[in-house]
């Protein structure tokens, strides 16, 4: 949990851990690696239970701060809006510091002496893609990294590297505002499109959270930042202390060549992951040859554009990460014409900003809780929909379309989250795989 850390690094300080999940408790057992005490809680049982016993851990509610060096909130719970928990309430009313684990993470890696270098990579979408390819471009070229954070390992789960490895962390909005010393040698807002307002109070909220990623910066570290929306074209134009590079998806250059290969990174959106994956790995002293190849071998991301199925020369894609209209954009965008099955708990603002890609589809398949909604935003723009409410209905009536249709391609982009139905978009990705799988096997 604290892999090559010296065990007393945190010796004598106690820290408060709220929330027990793929954050919190990994968090906790590597701070009690490096020497810390804590105290953790959360409110459900079966959380706690993992921590029962545990020595350098007590377990139990907070009652008060005092005492504690820092509180780490698992990112899901808030500490400012839409209004903050009672026990983040208490830390900041007596000045103790609420911090992201890659904050921790950081600290660590200074106070153990490694001069290792950190990335990282935010967005309202693509972090993820960008984040595993820059890892999988440092790995290409031999050099050590270890990637997590919003993706994968909790930061502070990951191992100690030494002065020539780099950090690559995916941040989310929730991780940058709790983050107090952490400096990126290599920092990169992809896009921005509206997410999250309820946690952050509006889009500039939003955006200021973003903008921590370039917090503390010199003009020796990169500031890499996407011009393909209005909102990060005005961030690069304000400037920023790091050397700044701006890339578009829609100008790939020298890239376009290794995309011309690269399956797994298709469409514009993917050429602008690669293209900040790129500027970054250079800065940490990859090769153009090592990019080339780095980008061929790419394998990509589970439930992002993932091929699952081809039934009669019916492609089924999954694409499940697609949680808000802007992320399926750029899937709907990659095809001439398909099958289109969306839906779940819609986000502020719907799929209206679909409408200039609604002439691809000749039918859309619409399940979970706002399909409804959906359906009037289809009526009003005269695409043909039905709502079939789950994807046990969708993937076989998306497989009579395609063929009526002559559609080679069913996509699942359902441009809204999965909380209605499924525990998560992967949860949800793995079921329309399944299906697919099971129409796969009867042919």
């Amino acid at each position: 949990m604290s892999a090559g850390f010296p065990p007393d690094l945190f010796a004598g300080r106690r820290y408060a851990v709220l929330g027990l999940g793929r954050n919190g408790l990994p968090v906790v057992r590597a701070l009690v690696g490096m020497g810390a005490t804590v105290q953790a809680w959360d409110d459900g049982e079966a959380a706690r239970s993992a921590l029962a016993g545990e020595p350098g851990v007590t377990l139990a509610d907070f009652h008060s701060m005092a005492g504690f060096d820092a509180l780490v909130l698992s990112p899901g719970i808030p500490h400012h809006f839409p209004a903050p928990h009672p026990v983040a309430m208490m830390a900041r009313e007596i000045g103790i510091t609420i911090l992201s684990d890659a904050d921790l993470l950081f600290e660590a890696v200074r106070a153990s002496g490694s001069r290792a270098r950190f990335a990282g990579i935010t967005g309202t979408n693509g972090k993820s893609t960008t984040t595993a390819l820059l890892a999988h471009l440092l790995t290409t070229a031999g050099i050590p990294n270890a990637a997590g954070g919003n993706l994968g390992p909790a930061s502070l789960a990951l191992p100690l590297l030494g002065d020539d490895g780099v950090y690559v962390l995916e941040m989310s909005s929730y991780m940058l505002e709790r983050i107090d010393t952490l400096r990126f040698d290599a920092a990169c807002l992809l896009n921005l499109s509206p997410d999250h307002l309820d946690r952050h109070g509006d889009m500039d909220g939003y955006v200021r959270a973003k903008l921590e990623i370039f917090a503390r910066q010199t003009s020796a570290d990169l500031a890499v930042i996407g011009l393909d929306d209005a909102a990060t074209r005005a961030v690069a134009a304000a400037g920023t202390t790091a050397e700044l590079v701006t890339i578009s998806g829609h100008a790939p250059g020298t890239l376009a060549a290794a995309l011309a290969h690269a399956p797994a990174l298709p469409g514009a959106h993917n050429a602008q992951n690669a293209l900040a994956a790129t500027a970054m790995a250079r800065h940490f002293g990859v090769s153009e040859a090592q990019i080339a190849a780095g980008i061929a071998s790419f394998p990509g991301l589970p439930h992002r554009q993932r091929l699952v199925a081809t039934i009669d020369g019916i492609a089924f894609v999954n694409d499940s990460k697609a949680t808000n209209a802007d992320a399926a954009s750029r899937a709907l965008g990659c095809y001439d014409r398909l099958i289109w099955i969306a839906g779940g708990i819609a986000k502020s603002g719907g799929i209206e900003e679909l409408a200039p890609l609604f002439g691809r589809i000749p039918l859309a398949l619409l399940i979970g809780r706002d399909a409804p909604e959906l359906a009037g935003t289809l009526a009003r723009h005269s695409v043909e929909h039905r709502i079939v409410d789950t994807l046990e209905r969708a993937v076989p009536e998306a497989l009579d379309a395609a063929r009526r249709l002559d559609a080679p391609v069913v996509l699942l982009s359902p441009a809204c989250a999965s909380f209605d139905q499924f525990a998560s978009f992967e949860a949800r990705g793995q079921r329309f795989a399944e299906l697919a799988h099971q129409l796969e096997a009867a042919r």
